[in-house]
């Protein structure tokens, strides 16, 4: 399996940025790539290494990047850069300039998960890339509103005093895992999930502080009113107990024109559970081949 890394110059107004990538088998093949928005905003990409089975198994490259200002793509003072700086416009470019730097433009397919979900979903539905041959989207949504009331409707399912030991760590800024082993994905953590949460960059002025408190720049996000737009054949999956309910997927499933399905009996990455990822995998895999 050859890989390839690299860095790519990105311009945000007078400055210069990287964004690093991975690429998994041969960009020169013929074949058109699969490039995979990692979620977050503010996880590295590791923890969806494991999607490189798709290269396995259909003999396309799979090219994986972290966004700006995470993991490999740190750039010093990403700290101090306003609110303003972090908006769905400035990932959709940099995805761009990447996908013009790899020189596919006029053929590549997308997988998002999670948040690389809504930005796969935003970047077709308001920028309709001509290349754009097939998209997944992974336990995303298409707003946050959504969002927010799948993971509440979650946290209010869960007995009391576990709600309220979630919403004490919540408060006082400190880690608890009982939601995110509930619903994203289960104990003992995969080295590559450990890896990219190790990673994690705070991005409270994207998201927020936790799974269910969206208070950044993303707290109105939506791009409900523009997926019906959306003519690139897509591929919808999520888990029964995914933070993703179906109340975010359905309407995906209902507006966009040509669209297929799938749902997992497990959480948030059905990549990285054992009970899901050989299904997960051959799902990807048919539909790339075949759609």
């Amino acid at each position: 399996m050859t890989e390839v890394t690299g860095k790519v110059d990105f311009k945000v107004g007078d400055d210069t940025y990287q964004t690093w990538y991975k690429i998994v088998g041969d960009l020169t093949s013929g074949a058109h790539p699969l490039i995979v928005p990692h979620g977050g905003p503010g996880i590295s990409h590791e923890y969806m290494t494991p999607l490189a089975e798709i290269h396995n198994k259909c003999n396309i490259p799979v090219v994986f990047y972290d966004q700006i200002g995470i993991g490999k793509s740190f750039f010093e003072g990403v700290a101090d850069k306003p609110k303003e700086f972090w908006t769905v416009g400035l990932f959709m470019d940099e995805l761009d300039n990447l996908i013009t730097h790899l020189g596919v433009q006029n053929g590549f397919a997308l997988l998002g998960h999670s948040w690389g979900g809504m930005l796969g979903a935003h970047y077709a539905s308001h920028r309709h890339p001509v290349g754009l041959k097939h998209l997944v989207i992974t336990s995303g949504a298409p707003s946050m509103a959504l969002w927010e009331q799948s993971t509440h409707q979650l946290l209010n399912a869960l007995p009391a005093d576990v709600r309220e030991t979630i919403e004490r760590h919540e408060k006082e800024g400190t880690t608890d895992r009982i939601f995110v082993e509930k619903h994203v994905c289960k104990s003992p953590w995969p080295k590559v999930m450990e890896t990219s949460f190790a990673a994690m960059m705070q991005h409270p002025t994207v998201a927020g502080p936790s799974e269910f408190t969206i208070t950044g720049t993303l707290k109105s996000w939506s791009c409900l009113d523009q997926i019906h737009t959306i003519t690139t054949p897509t591929l919808l999956t999520n888990g029964v107990m995914d933070e993703a309910q179906d109340v975010c997927v359905s309407p995906f499933f209902q507006r966009i024109p040509h669209v297929k399905w799938a749902q997992f009996s497990q959480r948030h990455a059905p990549f990285l559970e054992e009970e899901d990822q050989a299904r997960y995998f051959q799902v990807v895999a048919d539909f790339l081949t075949y759609a």
